[in-house]
């Protein structure tokens, strides 16, 4: 032990014994007074011992011995005063070797101190020996910073081994997910021979790496995150994991995680790891930007449908990207984003030649410029449009009527700015040649001079339909039909203004191909308004359907019987006022046969139609709902079980079925019903549950919620019965 230690050690030792003595110590000449350090003897004693120990391990036997006598000596022989270690006289080990032990053999050593300086100790002074041993630390590749581990993983040689790695660790992941795909290093075919095992290894050949290449490019995989489970690691390993399994085609994200929700840096993933990305839907994703739109745009070339709703911080600058890095782009779909505007729509149509379908709802920003330059610069190729709820005026639409060259499907909805000169605009620029099918709604400028110029301007229109038109009435509906001859079907929705006169006179003029007429909640069709005369048949007329329209009775009901032999689909839902008087003459006059029969809500009905319908009609008719018909009974249901062969879908829910009809039903071997329905039909009970489990195979849907007699273990081995159906109850 060198002369510097011994000295350091022996003046501890002396702070020890003179703590409260105001003399001074000389170490290595220079003078310490004790009284500065505030300490107490064990803690010195303790200091020593530490400050001993790397000397212990560098001396030899005998100099440990000799430390360990000279601290016996000092600390517990003979050493009395007021503050000693110890009342007695003595030593506190028998013998010099277990003095010895005061100079630990371990790396930590324990000392009991007192918890006050003067106390004495009367007690043997323990020390706890503890040999630690410490284990050699195995190399690992989490001590890599990203940088290293980064290359190590672009190195992999194919998709199959970066997922592996990808399940390894969350950080893994995230680097896997930001590596591009152009920034992968492909192996060309080597031969490596190890080192210890001698072996060869071969690489994969060039044309091996590219057949996988294109099989991970095809994109035939779609996926759906919606809510919570929309976050950025499950894209990060959306973009790793499918590149193994012919690589992402469709992503949809609806809704996102209220704390960890989708952001740019996991769309920025898929734009890196899944080139293939032809759909892309983000709905409510708030944190989505500018940002992740230029790198979708940037690296997912292949984009061909791109669905935008409700994302705030999406601008017309993301959408100048898109225009700009997807030129294959054939969809766009925009629904509120506020801050998209006319610069984005503009590039769109610049620079998307292929173009096919737009729909536009509650972008306040875009204006007639953005939609007038989209409409002139995709004339050729744009066949869809949808405006709803936009500040647009009749200029957009005077565009739209000289542009809309290739314009097959036109919806406009809550257009509240185009008057009625806009819409006579449109139709009076004859551009609009090839529309087919044509949607109005809640816009409040389409009057009967606008409809008249439309069906003049558009002569191939095959479908039309009108809801919340309130400036349209039987005129506009005449001149529609007269310039429309090639109309198929009309569907009018709260058009109160239109009768049952411009309702028949219509379907007379277009006779030749009018196929389906839907009125809905129309207040203006009553029975009250005399029926036209000198109307001809409507023999092409195949789809009825007439739904909650209070004032359509039994009368207007037998007229429009007698116009329409040709009937197949007839749906009559929330009429409580017809009866079996209006209804039968349509019944007995169907030539073709009914196929589908709804009548619903139709509470005045009896069995007498039914069985009318059974009989007649029993050869083709396959659906046929009688759901709150209360007078139906079970004579409805032997019918049907005994002229219904190829009736598959039955509705009879809340009706006055008994078990005996349910019965009837199930026992009829001709019939293979796959769906049916007798729920709330208080008069069956556990009877006919042994009859309902004999439908077997072919049936898929059974409803039979709220039967009250039908009790719980009936239910129960109903579903054991009935095993590949779905029981509701």
């Amino acid at each position: 032990m060198s002369q510097i230690i011994k000295e350091f050690l022996l003046t501890l030792l002396r702070l020890a014994l003179h703590l409260d003595s105001a003399s001074s110590l000389n170490f290595m000449g220079s003078s310490i007074n004790p009284t500065v350090f505030a300490l107490d003897r064990g803690f010195l004693a303790s200091l020593y011992l530490f400050a001993a120990e790397p000397c212990r391990r560098r001396s030899s036997t005998s100099e440990v011995g000799y430390h360990a006598q000279f601290v016996e000596s000092v600390f517990f022989f003979g050493f009395s005063g007021n503050d000693g270690f110890r009342s007695n006289q003595g030593s506190l080990f028998g013998n010099l070797t277990d003095a010895g032990l005061l100079l630990s053999l371990g790396q930590r050593v324990d000392l009991y101190i007192p918890p006050c300086k003067r106390s004495r100790i009367t007690a043997p002074f323990h020390v706890k020996r503890e040999i630690v041993v410490q284990q050699p630390k195995k190399p690992s590749i989490d001590v890599l910073p990203d940088e290293c581990l980064y290359e190590i993983l672009r190195r992999l040689p194919g998709s199959v081994e970066r997922s592996a790695c990808a399940s390894v660790s969350k950080r893994w992941l995230m680097l896997l997910s930001s590596i591009h795909s152009t920034q992968v290093s492909c192996l060309k075919s080597t031969k490596i021979r190890t080192a210890e095992s001698g072996l060869v290894v071969s690489s994969k050949s060039g044309d091996e790496n590219s057949s996988q290449e294109r099989i991970e490019n095809e994109g035939y995989l779609s996926r759906c995150l919606e809510g919570k489970k929309a976050t950025d690691v499950r894209l990060a390993a959306i973009a790793v994991g499918t590149a193994t399994h012919g690589g992402l085609g469709k992503l949809t994200i609806r809704g996102t995680h209220s704390t960890r929700g989708v952001t740019n840096s996991g769309l920025s993933a898929i734009a890196r790891g899944c080139p293939s990305l032809k759909a892309l839907t983000l709905w409510n994703v708030p944190s989505v930007g500018d940002d992740g739109l230029r790198e979708i745009a940037s690296n997912c070339r292949m984009l061909e449908k791109l669905d935008l709703c409700q994302c705030p911080e999406i601008s017309g600058k993301g959408l100048a990207a898109i225009a700009k890095g997807c030129p294959n782009l054939t969809s766009l779909t925009i629904d509120s984003c506020p801050n998209i505007d006319n610069e984005g729509l503009q590039a769109i149509g610049k620079l998307c030649s292929k173009l096919e379908s737009v729909a536009i709802k509650n972008c306040r920003v875009i204006g007639d410029q953005g939609i007038a330059t989209l409409l002139s610069s995709t004339q050729n190729t744009l066949l869809k449009i949808k405006l709803q709820d936009l500040e647009i005026t009749d200029v957009s639409l005077a565009v739209l009527g000289h542009y809309g060259r290739a314009v097959t499907d036109l919806v406009l909805t809550n257009l509240q700015k185009v008057s009625e000169r806009g819409f006579w605009a449109m139709g009076n620029a004859h551009g609009l040649q090839k529309l087919e099918s044509f949607t109005v709604t809640s816009c409040e400028g389409l009057s009967d001079v606008g409809l008249e110029e439309v069906g003049n301007g558009c002569p191939n229109i095959k479908q039309m339909c009108l809801r919340k038109c309130a400036s349209v009435s039987d005129r506009g509906m005449v001149a529609f039909a007269k310039n429309a001859r090639s109309l198929k079907a009309l569907r009018l929705e709260e058009c109160h203004r239109v009768t049952q006169t411009g309702v028949v006179t219509s379907i007379s003029i277009c006779k030749t191909n009018f196929k389906a007429l839907s009125l809905v909640k129309c207040f203006g069709i009553t029975d009250d308004i005399p029926q036209p005369t000198m109307v001809s048949a409507c023999k092409s007329l195949r789809s009825l359907t007439i739904q909650s329209c209070p004032g359509f009775g039994s009368k207007s009901l037998a007229m429009v019987g007698m116009l329409c032999p040709q009937l197949q689909h007839v749906e009559l839902s929330g009429l409580g006022q017809i009866t079996d008087i209006g209804l039968l003459p349509l019944v007995e006059n169907c030539e073709a046969g009914l196929v589908k029969v709804n009548l619903s809500g139709c509470l005045n009905l009896t069995d007498a139609v039914v069985c009318k319908i059974a009989k007649l009609h029993g050869e083709t008719l396959q659906v046929l709902n009688l759901d709150g018909c209360r007078k139906i009974s079970d004579r409805s249901l032997v019918a049907i079980a005994k002229n219904c062969s190829v009736l598959n879908d039955l509705d009879v829910s809340k009706s006055g079925i008994t078990d005996f009809g349910v019965i009837a039903l199930c026992s009829a071997k001709q019939l293979s019903l796959e769906i049916l329905s007798i729920s709330g039909c208080c008069r069956v009970s556990d009877t006919s549950v042994p009859y309902l489990g004999n439908l077997g195979l072919p049936l898929a849907g059974l409803n039979v919620v709220n039967c009250n007699l039908i009790s719980r273990a009936a239910i129960d081995m109903l579903v054991e019965q009935l095993w590949s159906c779905d029981v509701l109850s």
